[in-house]
């Protein structure tokens, strides 16, 4: 008789400033692509309490609505349940606590609040992109 097949899923979040804009949109993508392999979360060092309308926008033409994420603090998620943090940009200040034993990635995407709709694009583009990559990297224990 075959061994059971262990079912894991790998908990990340995702760190940037206001949680309006970058993160919100990696936490989406996470979860739509994750396919059960991946559950994800957003949170932002000083959180603005909203989601960017623009952030909406760009999301919605890909198909990926925004209804049911909102806007939160690192306090706000379980970061003792995560196995990868992801900071968007290095002007993210999320000091982790000492017994975090996960990996720390950092992904080096332009925060576009306050800027027109093709910043917006390009920011969705990128993180659709490294999303598909960690993803990839997860499924091959990379």
């Amino acid at each position: 008789m075959s061994e059971p097949q262990v079912h894991t899923v790998t908990n990340v979040l995702f760190l940037c400033v206001g949680n309006s804009c970058r993160s919100q949109m990696a936490e989406a993508f996470a979860n739509r692509l994750g396919e059960g392999k991946l559950r994800a979360w957003s949170a932002g060092s000083y959180p603005l309490g909203w989601i960017a309308p623009d952030t909406r926008v760009v999301m919605d033409e890909k198909g990926i609505a925004l209804r049911a994420q909102w806007s939160k603090g690192v306090d706000d998620v379980p970061l003792d349940q995560m196995d990868v943090v992801v900071t968007m940009g290095c002007e993210v200040d999320c000091p982790l606590p000492a017994e975090f034993k996960g990996r720390v990635l950092e992904w080096n995407i332009a925060d576009p609040f306050g800027s027109h709709l093709d910043r917006y694009r390009a920011a969705r583009d990128s993180i659709e992109e490294q999303v598909r990559e960690l993803l990839a990297g997860i499924e091959t224990g990379a």
